[in-house]
C-alpha cells in the first residue's frame, strides 16, 4: 500500500476529461514504479484505470493530504483552482497540469507528463508561495461572512436587470461610487483571469499588489487600481438596491444584502506552488495568450 512507501503525492484529477483520465493512469503508473506510493479521491478513483497499489480516500479534507510531499492536479483552470483549496488548507505545495485552454496556474502542459513524473521522481522541484486574500463580509456591523480567494473575490450583480450601485474604498477613505455590473479584487495572480477581462493590468506574480478592478461601470472615473499589499480594500453596496453576490475564485458564493460592506486584505495564508522550471512570466505570458513577437531581435550585445 501507499502509505507503507517513503514518499507519497496526492492526485486530483478532472475525472470528467477523457484526457484527464489518460494522464491520470500515466503518471500513476510512472511515479508507483519509481516506488512513490499515490493517493486519490475514492469517488474520482471509480472513473480512473488505477492499480490496487492506490491508497483510497474517502472524504474530501486537508487532513487527508497529511503526509504528502505534492499535490498533483490534472485539469483546467476550475480543477487548479479546487487543488489551490487542498493546497492552501494542507500547506502541501500544488503541481498544476493543464489540461484546458489557458491554465496560468498550471506548471505543464499534457505533452510534459513524462517530465513531471521525472521532476517529481528526483525531486528536481521548486517552491514558490502565492499571495492570497481574505475576505470579510459585515452588515449593520456584524460579521456575516468570511472566505478567501486565489485569483480573486468578486462583487457582483446579482441579476441583469439592474445596476450595482457601490462606493470603494481604500485604507479607510472613500474614493468614488457609481453603477456597474461589478467590482473585481485581485491578487498578482488573479490578474491573468477575472480582472484580464474586465480590463485590468496585467500584474507579474512577483509584485505583491492588490488590484480592484471595476466591471462595466457607468463613471468617467472608472480606471483599475493597484494598490500596496498592506492595504484593505473595500466595496460597499448602497441599501437601495437589490442583493448582490459575492464570488471567489469563481467557485464559492454568498449573497450580499443590500448595505453589505466587503472587506478584502491580503492573506494570512499563501498558496504554495510547485514550479519545474525557471521560465519567465513574460514568455508564459506570451505563450498562454499566444501573443505576437515576430519581428524582435532583443537587445544589442
Amino acid at each position: 500500500m501507499s502509505q507503507n512507501r517513503a514518499r507519497t503525492v496526492f492526485l486530483l484529477a478532472h475525472t470528467g476529461r477523457p484526457a484527464a483520465i489518460r494522464s491520470a493512469e500515466l503518471v500513476v503508473k510512472g511515479l508507483l514504479r519509481s516506488d512513490i506510493g499515490v493517493r486519490v479521491l475514492e469517488y474520482e478513483a471509480a472513473d480512473l484505470p488505477l492499480p490496487p497499489e492506490v491508497q483510497l480516500v474517502k472524504e474530501a479534507t486537508p487532513q487527508c493530504l497529511e503526509g504528502c510531499e505534492l499535490l498533483i492536479v490534472l485539469g483546467g483552470d476550475g480543477t487548479l483552482l479546487r487543488g489551490a483549496e487542498f493546497a492552501r488548507a494542507s500547506g502541501v505545495p500544488m503541481l498544476g497540469v493543464n489540461l484546458g485552454s489557458v491554465g496560468f496556474l498550471a506548471e505543464a502542459e499534457r505533452d510534459d507528463l513524462d517530465k513531471v513524473v521525472d521532476r517529481v521522481v528526483t525531486k528536481a522541484y521548486e517552491v514558490e508561495e502565492r499571495m492570497t486574500v481574505d475576505v470579510v463580509v459585515h452588515r449593520n456591523g456584524d460579521i456575516v461572512h468570511t472566505d478567501w480567494a486565489l485569483n480573486e473575490a468578486a462583487v457582483q450583480k446579482a441579476g441583469a436587470e439592474k445596476l450595482l450601485e457601490v462606493v470603494l474604498e481604500i485604507d479607510g477613505r472613500p474614493v468614488t461610487g457609481f453603477g456597474c455590473d461589478g467590482i473585481v479584487l485581485s491578487t498578482p495572480t488573479g490578474s491573468t483571469a477575472y480582472a484580464f477581462s474586465a480590463g485590468g493590468p496585467v500584474v507579474w506574480p512577483e509584485v505583491e499588489a492588490l488590484l480592484m478592478v471595476p466591471i462595466s461601470a457607468h463613471a468617467l472615473f472608472a480606471k483599475p487600481l493597484v494598490t500596496s499589499p498592506n492595504s484593505v480594500l473595500a466595496v460597499e453596496l448602497l441599501p437601495h438596491i437589490p442583493p448582490g453576490v459575492l464570488w471567489c475564485d469563481g467557485r464559492r458564493t454568498f449573497e450580499l444584502p443590500p448595505g453589505a460592506r466587503v472587506e478584502v486584505r491580503r492573506g494570512a495564508v499563501p498558496v504554495r506552488l510547485a514550479r519545474l522550471h525557471h521560465a519567465s512570466f513574460t514568455d508564459r505570458l506570451v505563450a498562454k495568450f499566444a501573443l505576437p513577437v515576430s519581428g524582435w531581435r532583443g537587445a544589442p550585445h
